[in-house]
């Protein structure tokens, strides 16, 4: 069996515990709950032919207080940059964190807009979005609390992996 570590990366109160344990558990809890340091889960997944056990790492939100920490990237295989649809400053905050990640990795890394059942607070704007689609190597729009899109994304990385063994 292969093992892969995927780090979650973004904001502060983005969603990145909550597709975590909707991914892992099958469920959604409504209480927030801060992420101290890192969390690590692991998850097994039939891909074709293969079975890979992704390491979760549910990494602390980034925010005035807390800087982005490149050595939870060592050993990653892949990342997901998680940002809230109804905040645009977390689009900003995920595109900064992408950016100083690329700095110490070329793992592959997917874009979640997380929270897509929610109603914007703000417009979107398509254009903001298309200029990162050649940065990410996928884009998904997620809900940790309906689980819209989120075992596919997880799929994704997974595959993605897979092709830099």
């Amino acid at each position: 069996m292969i093992q892969k570590k995927i780090c979650l990366l973004g904001a502060s109160s983005v969603g990145k515990t909550s597709l975590v344990k909707q991914y892992i558990e099958g469920i959604f809890n409504e209480k927030y709950l801060t992420t101290i340091g890192v969390k690590v889960d692991k998850k097994l997944v039939d891909l074709d032919d293969q079975s890979v056990q992704l390491m979760l790492w549910d990494i602390e939100g980034n925010d005035q207080y807390n800087v982005f920490q490149e050595r939870y990237l060592r050993g990653a295989a892949g990342y997901i940059i998680v940002v809230d649809h109804t905040r645009r400053s977390s689009l900003l905050e995920g595109i900064d964190i992408h950016t100083l990640a690329r700095q110490v990795t070329s793992a592959p890394a997917i874009l979640a807009i997380n929270k897509s059942d929610l109603p914007k607070q703000w417009h979107w704007q398509e254009t903001e979005l298309e200029q990162y689609k050649d940065v990410f190597d996928h884009q998904f729009s997620t809900s940790a609390k309906t689980g819209e899109k989120v075992e596919e994304m997880f799929k994704a990385i997974a595959k993605l992996t897979l092709k830099g063994k």
